[in-house]
């Protein structure tokens, strides 16, 4: 998804975290003050969360994971973490409760025998030369992580890897516009990859939001007046791994990448962390995931490879041309 401007003042792009990154102010004199805030705060979530940087807690704590299974396959780790990482590893501990599990952090393990182990980029790239890629692509069942709130202590079992992608850009993308829209002036939109929030007075109209395919066009903008957004997709963050294309949205059932007909779904919610759980989910559940969404009173755009749309009740009708029937 994009952030269009609409009667808005000023909008900046940059690459963070492995993805592109939209802030949009509706007073330019903050833009400056915004970005430098938006930098910082992406850099300690890397320094965080990140899975793939060798500095990171994250990374050790799944490095620390690993070892112990060669020593204690039965044990669990227990950790006590940073603030930026124990409120990521509580937002996804919020979203595998949401979804009763189909969106779960302790997916890491999986991720790596899918052959994706490092940046998006070096893995496209050792798929591209025919490099085998790492071994062990049966992965074992998911044994879920827990944290705890009062302790901010975060229990791993053994050789269970983390993965915070599904949750924690999307908290981030929460925190930043709530924290923009107490530091300054006006109203802001900030759209981490899909992930999109927004703070503070939104411009006359609403927010105009962008659906964006995975080709790049937008198939339809609708506003917000505060909802945040969240764009799942199958077709984005794909990888060869030993002849066969992968993608990031593991069915934790199956340790494997979803098997689903939507290429991609877009859903609104009170926050991004809850709209993000909508959108991971209804791409693994596949055929029920319309109404799963409507159950649950989600607001939702579904699509197909082909672009055919199925909506949820609550979403905005298009304007015309697109395919859709409703759920």
């Amino acid at each position: 998804m994009t952030g269009t401007r609409a009667a808005v003042s000023a909008s900046t792009t940059l690459s963070a975290i492995g993805t592109t990154v939209v802030i949009v102010c509706t007073d330019a004199r903050e833009l400056a003050f915004a970005t430098r805030l938006v930098r910082a705060r992406l850099d300690e979530l890397d320094r965080a969360a990140s899975r793939f940087r060798h500095d990171s807690e994250l990374w050790q704590i799944n490095c620390r994971s690993v070892e112990l299974a060669r020593t204690d396959d039965r044990g669990s780790l227990r950790v006590t973490v940073g603030w930026t990482l124990g409120s990521c590893l509580r937002a996804a501990m919020r979203v595998e409760r949401q979804t009763e599990g189909l969106v779960c952090a302790s997916l890491g393990t999986m991720l790596a025998a899918c052959g994706y182990d490092d940046d998006l980029d070096a893995v496209r790239a050792r798929g591209a030369t025919g490099a085998s890629g790492p071994a062990g692509d049966d992965p074992a069942p998911c044994a879920a992580a827990t944290f705890d709130e009062e302790r901010w202590q975060v229990t791993v079992p053994a050789g269970t890897m983390l993965d915070l992608g599904a949750s924690a850009k999307a908290w981030a993308a929460d925190a930043l516009a709530t924290e923009l829209a107490a530091r300054y002036a006006g109203g802001f939109l900030v759209n981490l990859g899909g992930d999109i929030a927004t703070g503070g007075v939104p411009p006359d109209g609403g927010w105009a939001v962008g659906v964006q395919d995975w080709e790049g066009g937008v198939q339809q903008v609708v506003r917000s007046t505060g909802q945040a957004f969240a764009t799942s997709s199958t077709r984005l963050r794909t990888w060869t791994h030993r002849g066969s294309t992968q993608h990031h949205i593991i069915d934790p059932r199956t340790g494997r990448p979803a098997r689903t007909r939507w290429a991609q779904v877009t859903c609104a919610g009170p926050d991004a962390v809850q709209a993000n759980a909508a959108s991971t989910a209804a791409i693994i559940l596949d055929e029920r995931a319309p109404g799963w969404l409507a159950e649950r009173g989600v607001p939702a755009r579904l699509s197909t490879a082909e672009h055919e749309v199925t909506t949820t009740p609550g979403w905005p009708a298009p304007a015309g041309g697109v395919r859709q029937r409703a759920s």
